[in-house]
């Protein structure tokens, strides 16, 4: 189910389209399960997934000036073990990337794709929140791009870093799906524990989730013939376009 949370904003289009790029297995895996696959978050390429920015750590050597001055050294030193328990979070966050663009995007096709048999299940947002019924919390929001050496995240929720990202990569132009699995069956905190083995397979209505599949510009007539016959013998009545990024100009 989705879950509403203050750090996870929506697009102001809830109709905007959203992207996710991927190869024909996966597809496969999609519609056969009715499971999208949320990754783990420290698999991503990206190290600085789920961590804060320079300010945010500084801050911590710093105690407010209300404290009292006895209490002050021990606030400190609280603050400082709160790097060592954040660098955990990332193995227990899993993540579902989406890319919003009213058009299919050439980067995108070149940046996520390592053959031309690739194809890219386009959703909205409104459907996407709609299409997830599974009993895991996900949370949903458009990721932040923020300056790690001069911005700062604001404090208090463990979840702030994983909707922000380094501005280099502004053209991502992310939505991403969020949820969390604690490591608290033992009763206490237990980071020895593994909740999260690669990802999370998230429960999904794909006649609510998928609105169309593109196949990739470069991709053999074929390819898209053996992705429009393996949607229909799924029982799919989903559109199947052969993009056409790559046509020849006219002139």
């Amino acid at each position: 189910m989705v879950d509403e949370h203050p750090i996870f904003i929506a697009p102001e289009n809830e109709d905007v389209k959203i992207w996710r790029y991927m190869d024909f297995t996966k597809l496969i895996s999609l519609i056969d399960t009715r499971r999208l696959f949320f990754t783990r978050a420290d698999l991503f390429n990206d190290p600085f997934e789920g961590s804060y920015p320079r300010i945010n750590v500084e801050a911590r050597n710093y105690a407010p000036e209300e404290l009292p001055e006895e209490g002050k050294q021990n606030y400190i030193e609280a603050m400082k073990k709160m790097g060592s328990t954040n660098k955990h979070w990332p193995r227990y966050t899993a993540i579902s990337c989406w890319h919003m663009n009213d058009y299919e995007s050439a980067a995108m096709w070149s940046l996520y794709l390592k053959s031309d048999e690739g194809i890219a299940v386009q959703s909205t947002f409104k459907q996407l929140k709609k299409s997830i019924i599974d009993e895991e919390k996900v949370y949903l929001g458009v990721v932040k791009y923020i300056d790690y050496e001069k911005d700062y995240i604001e404090g208090g929720n463990i979840l702030g870093p994983f909707v922000h990202k380094r501005k280099s990569f502004e053209h991502e132009r992310e939505l991403r799906g969020v949820l969390m699995k604690w490591p608290t069956a033992s009763g206490t905190m237990d980071f020895k524990e593994e909740t999260i083995i690669g990802g999370v397979p998230v429960k999904v209505d794909i006649e609510e989730l998928i609105e169309k599949i593109y196949v990739a510009p470069n991709a053999p007539g074929w390819f898209a013939d053996l992705v429009k016959t393996a949607v229909r013998r799924y029982g799919y009545d989903i559109e199947v376009i052969h993009s056409e990024l790559n046509n020849s100009p006219m002139f």
